[in-house]
């Protein structure tokens, strides 16, 4: 028991020091062991590199995403100038400008950057959650992916060397706009026109309802060319040269930015295209299949890299806090139902970096054989090789979204009723963050597992589903795989999920559980994997 105090002595000064010191690279040893697992002796340079890097994101780059997040820096248009001009003009919280110039000078997808540095480096800045940059800097990657492989115009090129290299220190960002009202998942519904001209060049006209980084230098977009129900790709810069400084928009107005649950720092807009300048990516026939096999799968990649970063970052400072906290005389990582929880909150935190980073290494392999190194025997252990990656993308995606989701909620329960607080800590915003990923980006829940089931059931005819599942989960306990087997080989029988009959509404019920079950399983054979060293 204790006297009354009106003057409590009571303070979070020694829980502040430690979170405002707190490196997750350096400070959690589980991360730089999976590092070391799958990619090996990096170099004394690139681990230089990263620890300086982590550092600053420690620092600075903590420090101005969470000062961003305030709800009164949210981003906000101003669409006249006093001129009764149309400009469009996306205001922005100066920290996010900060940080967002700071993350694009460190050029991690210029020509010659090591694949794990641009992987460790991406794996760190999603410890700060979205923060006003991650999306675009996400698409930025996708769109030199394009570049890499379609610049064929000296105005591609000069695109690629300003997303890349940059041009006089200024880097280009990029945003992929797929989504039209009538949907976003069901690209193919598209009604946006792109029509050619004399040129080369397209003129887009229609409405893109749901732009996330709006403020983008340039702009990937889905559209139909006249006469064609054949999805095309293309590129439009947001401004033409010399009207940047102007405010002068490509021929396009931005209608307005959303109210989101999460990612609040980042605008997503509503777009108008009026004939806008557009740029072709690739053969017009095949732009349905690029945004799928490189702009989607980098995208669902890197949004499934992103919350184990998070997870770590919220479970540790889960744990540092419970250190501290005392309730009924004694510090609350002493009760049993707190100590259970952050048991799992690392569980979950380091199985799914561990599948990062284990899948980082598979896409390794995938790029190697694109460029023509052999490291199979066959050509069937090639392309079987391709379809685990491709599968392992969208499960990983879709289970780590869901469980960061989950893990921000339970390590903000940690804090009791501070853990709602805004100013508190970071944790609403990254829970926010967490939901919002999980929901929409890339494909919500309910797309990916059909599109899972869909695949798995083409893959089928070629490669037997208990040699896909044995070969996914090598290290896997021999009856967890068997029955996993006998689950998924159920599925496949069955044959569909559409439909309302009791049969198919019982298959569709068990699919999710599934899907989440395969997942973890491999999650925990890369966690083991890490853990043997």
């Amino acid at each position: 028991m204790s006297l009354p105090d009106r003057n409590n002595p009571y303070n979070f000064e020694e829980y502040l020091a430690w979170r405002d010191k707190f490196n997750v690279y350096e400070d959690v040893p589980f991360i730089k062991k999976a590092m070391t697992r799958f990619a090996g002796n990096l170099g004394e340079d690139i681990l230089k590199d990263l620890a300086q890097f982590s550092t600053r994101v420690a620092g600075d780059f903590k420090k101005w995403s969470d000062d961003a997040g305030h709800h009164d820096k949210a981003p906000y248009m101003v669409h006249w100038d006093a001129h009764n001009n149309r400009i469009d003009r996306i205001v922005r919280p100066n920290e996010t400008l900060q940080l967002e110039k700071a993350v694009w000078q460190e050029a991690v997808f210029s020509e010659g950057v090591d694949p794990w540095t641009r992987f460790m480096k991406i794996y760190l800045l999603t410890t700060l959650g979205e923060a006003g940059i991650n999306c675009a800097h996400c698409c930025t990657g996708g769109l030199n992916l394009l570049l890499e492989r379609f610049a064929d115009t000296p105005e591609l090129k000069r695109i690629q060397q300003h997303c890349t290299n940059g041009i006089d220190g200024d880097f280009g960002i990029a945003a992929q706009f797929l989504s039209e009202m009538q949907g976003g998942s069901d690209v193919q519904a598209n009604l946006v026109e792109a029509e050619p001209q004399d040129d080369g060049t397209f003129r887009i006209y229609g409405d893109k309802f749901y732009t996330s980084a709006s403020h983008a230098d340039y702009q990937v977009i889905t559209a139909k060319p006249t006469g064609s129900e054949t999805i095309g790709l293309f590129l439009v810069p947001a401004w033409l040269p010399g009207d940047k400084q102007k405010e002068k928009r490509n021929g396009y107005t931005i209608n307005r930015i959303k109210s989101k649950l999460g990612t609040r720092e980042l605008p997503t807009g509503e777009f108008t295209y009026n004939g806008a300048l557009a740029y072709q990516l690739g053969p017009l026939d095949r732009g349905l299949s690029n945004v799928i096999g490189i702009v989607l799968s980098h995208s669902r990649f890197i949004s499934g890299l992103g919350p184990g970063a998070q997870m770590m970052r919220v479970t540790e400072e889960a744990k540092q806090y419970a250190n501290l906290r005392s309730a009924f005389g004694t510090t609350i990582k002493d009760f049993g139902l707190v100590a259970a929880q952050l048991k799992k909150l690392d569980l979950y935190s380091q199985r799914t970096t561990a599948a990062s980073f284990k899948l980082q290494n598979e896409i390794l392999k995938n790029e190697r054989l694109n460029n023509g190194e052999q490291l199979f025997d066959t050509d069937v252990a090639e392309k079987q090789h391709r379809f685990h990656v491709r599968m392992l993308i969208m499960l990983h995606k879709m289970v780590a979204t869901t469980d960061a989701a989950r893990v921000s909620e339970d390590a903000m329960s940690i804090f009791g009723g501070h853990g709602l607080m805004e100013e508190f800590s970071s944790h609403t915003r990254l829970f926010r963050d967490a939901t919002t990923l999980a929901g929409a980006w890339e494909g919500p829940k309910n797309l990916l597992l059909t599109r899972i089931f869909m695949d798995l059931q083409l893959g089928a005819k070629w490669y037997p589903t208990p040699d896909f599942v044995a070969n996914l989960l090598v290290g896997a306990p021999q009856e967890q795989v068997m029955e996993l087997t006998r689950r998924l080989d159920e599925f496949m029988e069955h044959g569909t999920l559409m439909g309302t009959d009791a049969k198919t509404i019982e298959i569709c019920e068990k699919w999710e559980g599934f899907c989440f079950d395969f997942m973890h399983a491999y999650q925990d054979v890369a966690h083991e994997d890490v853990k043997k060293g």
